[in-house]
């Protein structure tokens, strides 16, 4: 695994693991209509914390397990940012790990 995928992975994880501090992680899968949407970051059927759990952080594991390269620019994190603004729990520890996030896929050879 090259270094790029181990840090991703390790990053992905960090993630889970923000969310679940802020039990914004979800037991049960979403409708498969639900998982189907168009709109960016699925905005008509899923809440932003569900869109990472369940779309996100899966398919960027894709990645890591097959060692594939990386999207050519990723940019979640002013979405992190504006979805944590008006609530109450601090978003601080999962936006800084986002923010990670789109410097590793973004900066990657």
């Amino acid at each position: 695994m090259s270094d790029i995928h181990k840090t991703l992975a390790e990053s992905l994880f960090d993630l889970e693991r923000a969310l679940r501090e802020l039990e914004l992680w979800d037991s049960q899968t979403p409708s498969k209509q639900a998982l189907a949407s168009t709109q960016p970051f699925a905005v008509d059927t899923l809440e932003f914390y569900q869109w990472l759990q369940f779309i996100f952080i899966p398919r960027l594991f894709q990645l890591v397990e097959y060692r594939a390269g990386m999207p050519e620019s990723c940019s979640v994190a002013p979405m992190a940012q504006e979805y944590f603004r008006p609530r109450p729990e601090s978003g601080e520890a999962v936006v800084a790990v986002i923010e990670r996030i789109d410097w590793l896929v973004t900066s990657a050879p």
